[in-house]
């Protein structure tokens, strides 16, 4: 079993940052990509940022692009999201995910990714 767990959620101001973590245990497996996924009240999750574990390659939704970034830590399967200027449509919980390979439908997609962990709450005030 693999779990993956998120920490560094919390209450900010607009234009305040946060950075996230996600760290996996468990039974070893090899990812192909990690990536952010978020779901405010009332909507669908959607993507926010991903990274390919080999050359890094990165991605984001536009909503969040030149704000978020996204990087891998030098532990195996640990990932970061750095958050800047965040704004309160930026209110959601913030899932991490692990993808063992890439699927037909890419990284932007919710079905791609294999491992999801609980989330962590992430509140922007205005």
């Amino acid at each position: 079993q693999v779990q993956l767990v998120e920490s560094g959620g919390g209450l900010v101001q607009a234009g305040g940052s946060l950075r996230l973590s996600c760290a996996a245990s468990g039974r070893t497996f090899s990812s192909y990509a990690m990536g952010w996924f978020r779901q405010a009240p009332g909507k669908v999750r959607e993507f926010v940022a991903a990274i390919t574990w080999t050359g890094g390659t990165t991605h984001y939704a536009d909503s969040v692009k030149g704000r978020f970034t996204i990087s891998r830590g030098n532990a195996k399967n640990t990932v970061f999201l750095q958050m800047n200027s965040l704004e309160p449509e930026d209110t959601a919980v913030y899932y991490c995910a692990a993808a063992a390979r890439l699927g037909p439908r890419g990284l932007r997609i919710g079905t791609t990714y294999d491992y999801w962990g609980q989330g962590t709450q992430v509140t922007v005030s205005s």
